[in-house]
């Protein structure tokens, strides 16, 4: 199969790491050869969360500037301050719900513009599908499976050698019992806004 380079972005408590789990058990569940890496921030909530995921047969974890077939964000700005990981055919998913950093809560640093920051990965990129991902955790009933939104975008573009029915499986697996019918319409959600992007 043709080896896929995934980048996802975060900030500590989105919930990078479970949705990096629910694709690593997605691809062990269909039998899809995964390498997957975690680059931890602050240890803390707010700290940056990078996970590298590539599907296929591959010698590393590592993936290199410019290698990335999909960039996914859970935070705008980190999107943009991974942007050197895409290259001309990368499709970026975003979220536009900010967490202002610290920083910028006490008046010490500014955010970027977010039409500004669409249009420097647009001009980078081959593709972006951005929106906010948080109003539809909410709409699913459950503000915090954004990274389950997301998940569900980045199933729809296709990119990933998983379908929709195999991630769900996954997360079945993989998250509460509590959250998963809110979860799994999050999944929805996302994957019917990144089909109208």
């Amino acid at each position: 199969m043709e080896t896929k380079r995934l980048v996802i972005v975060a900030v500590g408590g989105q919930g990078n790491l479970l949705a990096s789990s629910v694709l690593g058990e997605a691809a062990m569940q269909t039998g899809i050869p995964l390498h997957m890496s975690e680059i931890h921030g602050m240890a803390q909530r707010g700290g940056v969360v990078e996970s590298s995921l590539v599907f296929g047969d591959a010698q590393s974890t590592i993936i290199s500037d410019g290698e990335a077939d999909i960039l996914v964000g859970f935070e705008p700005a980190e999107t943009l301050r991974a942007i050197g990981k895409c290259n001309a055919n990368t499709i970026v998913i975003t979220n536009l719900a900010p967490l202002m950093p610290f920083t910028v809560n006490i008046g010490q640093g500014l955010y970027p513009d977010l039409k500004e920051l669409q249009e420097l990965i647009r001009r980078k990129t081959s593709k972006l599908i951005a929106f906010n991902a948080a109003a539809k955790a909410k709409e699913a009933g459950n503000p915090l499976s954004v990274n389950m939104v997301l998940l569900g975008a980045l199933t729809q573009t296709g990119v990933l050698p998983l379908s929709a029915e195999q991630v769900k499986a996954a997360m079945r697996t993989k998250t509460k019992k509590a959250f998963l019918d809110s979860n799994l319409k999050a999944f929805d959600l996302g994957y019917e806004t990144a089909a109208s992007a």
